[in-house]
């Protein structure tokens, strides 16, 4: 009985102290950077440009210091398969496992999958995509699968923050309703702010106030850990030749338990929702489990694994 007066005192000081914070900032940017003529482009595809400028960018770079003993075109060639895989791999894993209604669209609305414009992308997805064609490259360049994916896995976190910038301006993803003095509003949230409000009273007056409730801008967290942080860890272990799988693993290593923790403060697909009960494993969380048990067994084989030698470019 004590714990349960405890807890309730403790969630009605929460929402005291929601309803007495400053005004908190209102993510409402325009999707659209500019316009030209009847073209539309969008900030969204912005990023993903920019994402595969910096990689091709930083992955020549890369090349010319003997990461990789190939050529220019041969890098173009891996770089455009692999700009290829995420396009292919995000949408086809999206529609298989976020996509509203389920699998059903298969055979119902088959040519729902080339939508894009509807949105919908999948990071693991993705991330497949690339392992298929950087698999399929290295067959032709005569390359072990795992020297081309240690040469790629420092570029990575550069798409994936900005990715994720481009989800923040869009006002998507959303986090959980949140105290503290960053949280935001998000316009697009308002039936949820609505209907969790109605269950929680004491939100009501920050919800008229603000027309909204402050959530936790979870698209940042991402774009801070699995961008900037993740690249910043991984691009300095991989300034010296490193032993085969150590780079890749701690990719996956990182971008699991980032992921996963950030998926705590992260409102789940309202399609999907959660995995058990009400408040219990994401989508997100169950597929990146798996990325952490890969991360840690690629850095035990790195333990004795070679290392690529530098090559004469």
């Amino acid at each position: 009985m004590g714990v349960r007066l405890f807890a309730a005192r403790y969630t009605m000081q929460l929402f005291a102290s929601l309803a007495a914070m400053s005004q908190p900032h209102i993510v409402a940017f325009d999707p659209v950077a500019f316009q030209l003529g009847p073209i539309q482009v969008h900030w969204y595809g912005l990023m993903y440009l920019l994402g595969f400028f910096f990689v091709a960018v930083l992955g020549e770079y890369r090349r010319r210091r003997g990461r990789l003993p190939v050529t220019r075109e041969a890098l173009g060639d891996l770089f455009f398969y692999g700009m290829m895989g995420v396009i292919v791999g995000g949408r086809v894993w999206y529609m298989l496992f976020y996509y509203e209604g389920g699998i059903g669209w298969i055979w119902r609305d088959p040519l729902a999958l080339f939508k894009v414009w509807d949105g919908g992308m999948s990071f693991h997805g993705g991330l497949l995509g690339v392992l298929a064609a950087g698999w399929w490259w290295s067959r032709r360049q005569s390359l072990h699968f795992f020297d081309t994916i240690d040469f790629v896995a420092p570029l990575v976190p550069i798409g994936l923050g900005l990715g994720r910038l481009g989800n923040f301006i869009n006002g998507e993803l959303w986090g959980k309703p949140g105290t503290l003095s960053w949280a935001m509003i998000f316009p697009d949230a308002h039936a949820e702010d609505a209907a969790y409000a109605a269950s929680h009273p004491a939100l009501l007056p920050t919800l008229q106030q603000y027309g909204g409730l402050p959530r936790h801008p979870s698209q940042l967290y991402e774009m801070l850990l699995e961008g900037v942080a993740m690249f910043v860890i991984v691009w300095l272990v991989s300034l010296k030749p490193r032993p085969r799988y150590l780079v890749s693993g701690l990719f996956a290593l990182l971008y699991g338990c980032f992921r996963f923790a950030v998926e705590f403060v992260r409102v789940p697909d309202p399609q999907l929702g959660y995995l058990f009960g009400t408040s219990w494993v994401t989508m997100g969380q169950m597929q990146s489990l798996p990325l952490v048990v890969i991360g840690v067994v690629l850095i035990a084989m790195s333990r004795r694994a070679p290392t690529l030698p530098l090559a004469n470019i």
